[in-house]
């Protein structure tokens, strides 16, 4: 260990992704448990809380991971030390980990864990991206699988949702705080937002929970020996969730199902396997949450980048080759869950193809399922927190992402390369035709027999010389036929012929009841109209004009009598606007004479406008008039219709002249082109100056669209920034305020030492000004709070003693205290001894002034001397 240690000195190594360890064997899966804790802003207050709840003799280990300012030297060991039995270190390079212990990360670093064993490194990212809870959570998760523990705490961001994610993927135990109950609740909520958190509670009310469910938890002794036993019961939870979900998990491991009932047994603390069924019956809300936690629906982007690096180098550009013009390639994703996998795939292909010299104008189309519902459509919106930094480059979010104020939302065209769908691929037919099939970790949680039949339906469903990819522990097992290895290592797979299994159509069925509610149909009540409203009704729709009222736009709002002369419903999506349902002839003149009317409230009249209705022929007078009152449709526009009956004003009336026109008839249709060409005239000036406006409008917008695009880069960098040193800031208050209480404790300490020795001292600065004194002061010097900062020779003393200050002052410059025996004018006698004053870094910083009270020795010594004066007297006289 020594010589390893010298090689890979302390903090000197670069950081880099957890090595990935081998499956630990059954001696270290039965070690001590080491919980991961992640914290941000406000995490001190809620460690002190949580450790307060340790017990001594725990048998578990501590890593505390916080967003620390890396040029502050953190005080958090001597915080925590302080509130629990537990022994407290500051992390550092090969630090091996024990139980009953904590350790707690150093600033400016990032720690993982490899063999029970501590690493630092140096963080590699800017300042404001880092993201230490992810990383250790992830190097916990493959060093301890199963036994892995994570903990979420307050905090801002969402640091830590990826890591717990990896933790559930080795079905390791994830504790999350109370939102409600969190100082800051954007860590707790990420976090439960990625995954299903197995307890959620208070900070103080976590650890009794983590013990609990220690204690109810088997050893892998007991399990084996639980499982051969409670198969039985075992079918009755799969019947419980096929009858709650539809979906069969008969054919999932059984080794699988046990771990995640147990645990959730755990954390209810129930002892027995029927006990849960009981609860499972009483509570179909646990059904749902086991569910999730059975269908393990942990992804990330780019997961095994040599994976995609070979998609993209290699797998990809080989399809591209091999197709024709304007193909579509297919792909299919099976197992999706929030669509990291699949916008990973898109991504992979957009590089892919701008590599390419002979376009062929390939199209790519990915199909991605899950029989988790919620997965998909959080998949379609394709939006992800700020932390997928840690996965996608800066340059791939640049250009695949938009960044929001709180994530990074999937590009356009990207998105539409995917096309997202609930499937069961146990039971629903699969897609076909396909040049590309990723399945990757979801084999490995089904039986030998089920990952057969899915790998014959997965060469049924590729194309010859088609591609699958399994994931890095899954293999074909049996069936080989018609399948060519790859790729080895990545797990990446040519299909060669079709497989000669027959066994595809032996799948289980699964069933699924839908509720379908049924109202009862209530009658409307009847409305009883009195006479006056039926003959207002009938007076409108019999004899009055019919009319329209509309908005200042021209939308319909009310309509009065029968205008299916004038108007007519558009083909296409509904529109209620009157321009659009204008007739033909009434559609050239009513927009001038609606923009006339808007103007004040005049009504505009026009005579003889000439309408097509259908077959026939009409003729209207329009009226359009802006209304004034009543106030509740003031400024609406009325459309008033009235039919032309008179049949001297229609008769022989034609759109063009006729030989035997009249001179009237040709000066009404002259007058008639006229007002048409000033129509158009007008209408072509308006154009012309609103496309001059919107160009200009246009390229204004362009040009704040672009300084819109590049501020928002700069603030978001800016705010993440911010974001980092606000939590490093909350983490530095919090310690600088703890450590302002123990100075204020360690001055209350101070004050009452000094006040119960009774000695009378006064503290001065190097210019002989009072910086503090004992109430035993006061009685030898007029003194008060006031007079702090004055010159101690100001004040008026009760001592006999003109010489202090220049004692004082000799003091200070030969630094050789002085010690004199004082009386005062009442009589009393005190020893004044002058001292310098030295600070913590032996620096001279003014002086320090006792008065001890000698009284009872002064009249004892002068009594004394009397006696003895006496004496001598009567010695000599006699």
């Amino acid at each position: 260990m020594k010589k390893d240690k010298d090689k890979d000195p302390k903090g000197s190594r670069d950081k880099k992704e957890p090595k990935k360890s081998p499956k630990p064997s059954q001696k270290e899966l039965n070690k001590f448990p080491i919980v991961g804790i992640g914290a941000s802003a406000g995490g001190l207050e809620a460690l002190e809380l949580f450790f307060s709840s340790v017990p001594e003799g725990c048998d578990m280990a501590f890593v505390v991971i916080q967003h620390l300012d890396p040029d502050h030297q953190g005080m958090m060991p001597e915080l925590l030390q302080r509130i629990t039995p537990l022994k407290v270190y500051q992390a550092t390079d090969w630090l091996k980990v024990e139980p009953n212990s904590i350790y707690v990360i150093p600033p400016n670093k990032s720690l993982s864990i490899e063999d029970d064993t501590l690493h630092l490194s140096n963080p590699v990212e800017k300042r404001g991206l880092r993201l230490p809870i992810d990383f250790f959570f992830r190097s916990l998760a493959e060093d301890r699988r199963e036994k892995s523990i994570g903990v979420v705490l307050t905090g801002m961001g969402s640091d830590g949702s990826l890591g717990v994610k990896a933790i559930k993927e080795k079905s390791g135990l994830v504790l999350v705080q109370d939102p409600d109950t969190a100082k800051f609740d954007n860590m707790p909520r990420s976090a439960i937002n990625a995954v299903q958190a197995d307890i959620v509670a208070s900070a103080e009310e976590l650890p009794k929970k983590l013990l609990d469910f220690n204690k109810c938890i088997p050893t892998d002794e007991e399990l084996v020996q639980t499982n051969t036993f409670d198969k039985e019961n075992l079918e009755k939870i799969i019947f419980l969730l096929q009858k709650q979900s539809g979906h069969d998990f008969s054919q999932y491991k059984k080794n699988t199902l046990f771990r995640r009932i147990d645990r959730r047994k755990g954390i209810h603390r129930l002892d027995r396997i029927d006990a849960y069924i009981l609860f499972l019956e009483e509570n179909p809300e646990e059904l749902d949450i086991l569910f999730k936690e059975l269908l393990i629906g942990v992804t990330s982007f780019f997961r095994d980048e040599a994976v995609w690096e070979k998609l993209k180098t290699s797998v990809l550009p080989e399809l591209m080759k091999a197709a024709s013009y304007d193909q579509v390639l297919r792909a299919w994703i099976p197992a999706c869950s929030t669509g990291e996998e699949a916008y990973s795939l898109a991504i992979i292909f957009t590089e892919a193809i701008e590599k390419v010299k002979k376009q062929k104008n390939l199209t790519f189309q990915i199909f991605a399922t899950d029989i988790d519902q919620e997965a998909i459509e959080k998949a379609r919106k394709g939006f992800f927190s700020t932390n997928i930094s840690a996965n996608v480059s800066p340059e791939r979010l640049k250009k695949f992402f938009k960044s929001e104020s709180d994530g990074y939302q999937i590009n356009p065209s990207i998105r539409d390369m995917v096309v997202f769908a609930p499937q069961n691929v146990i039971k629903d037919p699969p897609f076909t035709k396909l040049d590309l099939l990723l399945c990757r970790n979801m084999l490995i949680y089904m039986e030998p027999e089920l990952q057969e039949k899915l790998i014959v339906l997965f060469n049924y469903s590729l194309k010859k010389d088609g591609i699958m990819i399994l994931g890095s522990s899954e293999t074909l097992g049996k069936q080989t036929e018609g399948f060519k290895e790859l790729d080895s290592k990545l797990k990446i797979y040519q299909r060669t012929s079709t497989n000669s299994s027959r066994e595809l159509v032996n799948f289980p069925s699964a069933f699924f009841r839908k509720k379908i509610l049924t109202s009862e149909k209530k009658k409307s009540p009847e409305v009883i109209e009195n006479i006056q409203t039926l003959a207002d009704q009938v007076l409108l729709q019999r004899f009055a004009p019919a009319s329209v009222l509309v908005n200042e736009k021209g939308d319909i709002l009310y309509i009065t009598g029968r205008t299916g002369n004038y108007l007519e419903p558009v083909a296409g999506k509904a529109n209620w606007n009157i321009f659009a349902m204008a007739r033909e002839g009434l559609r050239l003149e009513l927009p001038a004479a609606f923009r006339k009317a808007a103007e004040n409230y005049e009504p505009v009249k026009l005579n003889h406008i000439r309408i097509e209705a259908n077959t026939k022929i009409l003729f209207v007078n329009l009226l359009v008039q802006r209304l004034d009152n009543p106030a509740t449709i003031k400024d609406k526009i009325m459309v008033v219709f009235n039919d032309v009956t008179d049949e001297t004003e229609i008769k022989d009336t034609k759109p063009f002249l006729t030989k035997g026109s009249s001179g009237k008839e040709q000066s009404e249709l002259e007058m008639e082109l006229q007002r048409s060409y000033e129509e158009i005239k007008n209408i072509r000036e308006q154009m012309q100056i609103s496309q001059e406006e919107l160009q200009s409008t246009n390229e204004e917008l362009q040009s704040t669209n672009e300084e819109l695009q590049s501020t928002n880069e700069e603030l978001t960098t800016s705010k993440e920034e911010m974001q980092s040193m606000n939590e490093e800031l909350q983490t530095v208050n919090i310690e600088l305020r703890s450590k302002v209480r123990d100075y204020v404790q360690a001055d209350s300490d101070m004050k009452n030492l000094l006040n119960s020795t009774q000695i009378a001292t006064l503290f001065l600065d190097k210019d002989l000004n009072i910086r503090r004194y004992t109430k035993e002061v006061t009685s030898l010097f007029k003194i008060r709070k006031t007079d702090i900062g004055r010159a101690f020779t100001d004040l008026v003393s009760e001592l006999e003693y003109p010489e202090i200050k220049s004692d004082t002052q000799k003091v200070l410059n030969t630094l050789i205290f002085v010690e004199k025996p004082i009386q005062t004018k009442d009589g009393r006698w005190f020893n004044v001894r002058i001292m310098p004053y030295r600070t913590h870094d032996d620096r001279i910083d003014g002086l320090v002034i006792t008065f001890t009270n000698i009284t009872k020795a002064k009249k004892l010594e002068i009594e004394l001397k009397e006696v003895n004066d006496e004496l001598r007297k009567n010695k000599k006289n006699q």
